[in-house]
C-alpha cells in the first residue's frame, strides 16, 4: 500500500519534462487533483487513475548504484510505443464501454419515450371514444325528442282536423263520455276518461273534451288510441281497425270484407229473407247457390250436384224428396188437407216427380196452364202424353254428384179434365208440398167446373192454397184455424192433418218461412200480385165466399 500513500501525498519523484509533459497531455483525467483537501473519499473513477498513475511510477523508478547515486534508464522507442499502445487500447474500451452505455441509455430512453407517447396516444383515443359516445347518445336523444315531438303534434293535428269546431259533435245522453267546453284554463283540466287533473302535463284534445294520453282509449280493445286517426260510432272513439272489424261487413261467401267501389263506398248484395251479405263479384265467379233455400254457398262448404245441374245445400239435401214413390205420403197429406178444407178431390189424378227435361217437354205439350215463373218446378197436366218418371232414388257419389238414377217412361191417358200432376224432383220436402198444394188447386178448379180464368185469378188462388198449407206445417194452427173457421169448415181435421208430422228442426221451420216469403213477396203479375188479392180476399170474406165469387165472377170478391 505504500504506492497509495504516495498517491494520496503526492509523489516526490520527477519525470523527465518531456515523458511528464507527454503523460500529462495524453490523460485527460488527471487534468486536475483527485483528491480534497479534508480527505474525503475517492469515486471509482479517481481510483482507477491513482492506480494507473501508481503502475507508470513504477515503471520509470531511477535505478540508483551501490553508492546510492541514481541511475537513469532509458526506455527503447519499442517500449515507449508498446506503452502509448496499451494506453490507447485502454482509453479504447474505455470508449467503448461508455459508448454502449450510451447507446444503452439512449435505447432505454428511447424506449420510454415510446411507451410514454403510446400510452398517450391510447388516453386521447380512449378521450376521443368517450366523446363520439357522448355525441351519439345526444344525438339519439335529441331524434327521439324530435319525433316523438312530431308524432305528439300530428296526431294533435289529425285529432283536431277530425273534430268541427264550429259546430260539436252531438252526444248521446247514455254516452259514457260527456261534452267539454272547448277553452278550459290549464289550470283546471280535468281528464274525460279518469276524471282527474291533467295540470301542465302532456293531454289530448278532442271530441270535446281532454284526455291523458292512456286515457283516450279504442271503446272495442280498450288500448290507447296513438294512430293519427281514429273512427267514431255512436260518440265512442276506435282504433280504425278495430271499427273495421265491429262495423265492416264481411262477406259470408268468402269470409273477407267487402271491398268498397269505385267510389269509395262499401257495396254488397244481401239476400232479403237470409240476410245474408256477399260480394257483388260472386254473382258473376261461380259461385253455387242452392236451388231450394237460394243462399250462395260459403266457401269450402260441400253441397250436392243434381243430374241437370242444379245445386242443392245439405241442410236441404237432409229432407228433400228424390223419387216418385217416396213422395206418395206427402201427396196423400196434400189431399187430407183439401179434404179439412171440404175441397175433396174425388179423382185420383196419378202424381209423378220427374227431372227438369221432362217437366220442360211436358209443358210444351200442354195447351192449358199459365207458367210465369223463372223456372217450373210443377205441372198440371190435361193432355194425354208419355213421361218419364223417376222410378228410384239416387245415390250420392264421389264429388257429392248423384248417381244411379233409375227412369221410367210412364204414358198419362185423359180420364177426366186432369191428367196428372208433376212435380220436379229434389226438392226439400216444404217446397215440394207447396208447390204440390198449388198444383192440386189447379186440378180442383178443373174438375169443379170454373170457367177459363184470367192467370191473376187462377195462379193467385192457387198461390193463397199453397201458403196455407205452408202455415199449417210451420205453425198448426192459429191462422189456418181462423180461415177454416170463416170458410164454415173444422178446424179439428186440419189440426189433425198437420200433427201427424213429428217435430221440425230449427232449419226447416226457417225453410218454411223463406217459402211463404217467396210466395208474399213475388213480384210477377200473375203469382205476385194474384197471391196478394186472392188473400186479401179469403181473410177478408172467407175461403168458401171467395172461391163461389170467382165462379160466379171470374174475379176476387
Amino acid at each position: 500500500m505504500g504506492w497509495l500513500t504516495k498517491i494520496l501525498k503526492g509523489s516526490s519523484h520527477k519525470f523527465s519534462d518531456g515523458q511528464y509533459k507527454r503523460r500529462y497531455r495524453e490523460d485527460r483525467n488527471l487534468d486536475s487533483p483527485r483528491y480534497s483537501a479534508d480527505g474525503s473519499d475517492f469515486d471509482k473513477e479517481e481510483i482507477e487513475c491513482a492506480i494507473a498513475l501508481s503502475l507508470s511510477e513504477q515503471d520509470h523508478v531511477i535505478p540508483q548504484d551501490d553508492k546510492g547515486k541514481k541511475v537513469i534508464e532509458y526506455k527503447s522507442e519499442t517500449e515507449e510505443d508498446d506503452d502509448e499502445d496499451e494506453d490507447e487500447d485502454e482509453e479504447s474500451m474505455r470508449a467503448q464501454v461508455e459508448a454502449a452505455e450510451e447507446e444503452e441509455r439512449r435505447v432505454a430512453q428511447a424506449q420510454i419515450e415510446e411507451e410514454e407517447k403510446r400510452r398517450a396516444e391510447e388516453t386521447q383515443l380512449e378521450e376521443i371514444e368517450k366523446e363520439l359516445a357522448k355525441a351519439r347518445l345526444e344525438e339519439e336523444e335529441m331524434r327521439r325528442s324530435k319525433a316523438q315531438l312530431e308524432e305528439d303534434e300530428q296526431l294533435a293535428k289529425a285529432i283536431q282536423e277530425s273534430m268541427n269546431v264550429g259546430s260539436p259533435p252531438r252526444y248521446d245522453p247514455g254516452s259514457i263520455f260527456q261534452p267539454y267546453p272547448f277553452l278550459i284554463p290549464s289550470n283546471h283540466r280535468i281528464c274525460a276518461g279518469c276524471q282527474a287533473e291533467i295540470g301542465h302535463g302532456r293531454f289530448l284534445s278532442c271530441m270535446g273534451g281532454v284526455w291523458h294520453p292512456e286515457c283516450f282509449c279504442c271503446h272495442a280493445c280498450e288500448k290507447p288510441i296513438i294512430d293519427y286517426e281514429f273512427s267514431m260510432s255512436g260518440n265512442r272513439p276506435f282504433h280504425k281497425l278495430c271499427y273495421k272489424e265491429q262495423h265492416h261487413p264481411k262477406c259470408d261467401v268468402c269470409h273477407n270484407f267487402i271491398p268498397t267501389n269505385l267510389a269509395g263506398l262499401i257495396e254488397y248484395r244481401a239476400h232479403p229473407f237470409w240476410m245474408q251479405k256477399y260480394c257483388p263479384s260472386h254473382e258473376r265467379d261461380g259461385t253455387p247457390r242452392c236451388c231450394s233455400c237460394e243462399r250462395m254457398e260459403p266457401k269450402d262448404t260441400k253441397y250436392l250436384i243434381l243430374d241437370d245441374g242444379r245445386k242443392l245445400c245439405l241442410e236441404c239435401l237432409d229432407s228433400a224428396i228424390m223419387d216418385t214413390h217416396e213422395c206418395q205420403p206427402l201427396y196423400l197429406e196434400i189431399r187430407e188437407f183439401y179434404e179439412g178444407l171440404h175441397m175433396r178431390v174425388e179423382q185420383q189424378i196419378p202424381m209423378l216427380l220427374v227431372e227438369r227435361s221432362a217437366l220442360n217437354e211436358a209443358m210444351e205439350g200442354e195447351k192449358h196452364g199459365h207458367h210465369h215463373l223463372p223456372e217450373t218446378r210443377g205441372l198440371c197436366l190435361s193432355e194425354e202424353q208419355t213421361v218419364t218418371t223417376v222410378l228410384r232414388r239416387p245415390r250420392i257419389g264421389a264429388g257429392y254428384k248423384l248417381i244411379d238414377m233409375v227412369t221410367e217412361p210412364c204414358r198419362l191417358i185423359r180420364r177426366c179434365e186432369v191428367t196428372a200432376i208433376l212435380i220436379l224432383y229434389g226438392l226439400p220436402r216444404l217446397l215440394t208440398g207447396s208447390i204440390l198444394a198449388h198444383e192440386m188447386m189447379h186440378a180442383w178448379l178443373r174438375l169443379n167446373g170454373y170457367p177459363n180464368l184470367r192467370p191473376e185469378v187462377e195462379e193467385g188462388i192457387c198461390q193463397v192454397l199453397a201458403h196455407m198449407w205452408l202455415d199449417s206445417e210451420t205453425y198448426a194452427g192459429t191462422t189456418l184455424v181462423d180461415i177454416a173457421s170463416s170458410s164454415s169448415s173444422s178446424s179439428s181435421a186440419v189440426i189433425s192433418a198437420s200433427s201427424k208430422k213429428g217435430e221440425r228442426s230449427e232449419f226447416e221451420k226457417k225453410l218454411g218461412e223463406f217459402f211463404k216469403h217467396q210466395i208474399e213477396s213475388d213480384s210477377s203479375s200473375a203469382y205476385g200480385d194474384g197471391f196478394r188479392q186472392g188473400n186479401q180476399a179469403v181473410l177478408k170474406h172467407g175461403l168458401r165466399r171467395t172461391l163461389d165469387h170467382i165462379r160466379l165472377t171470374g174475379t176476387f170478391p
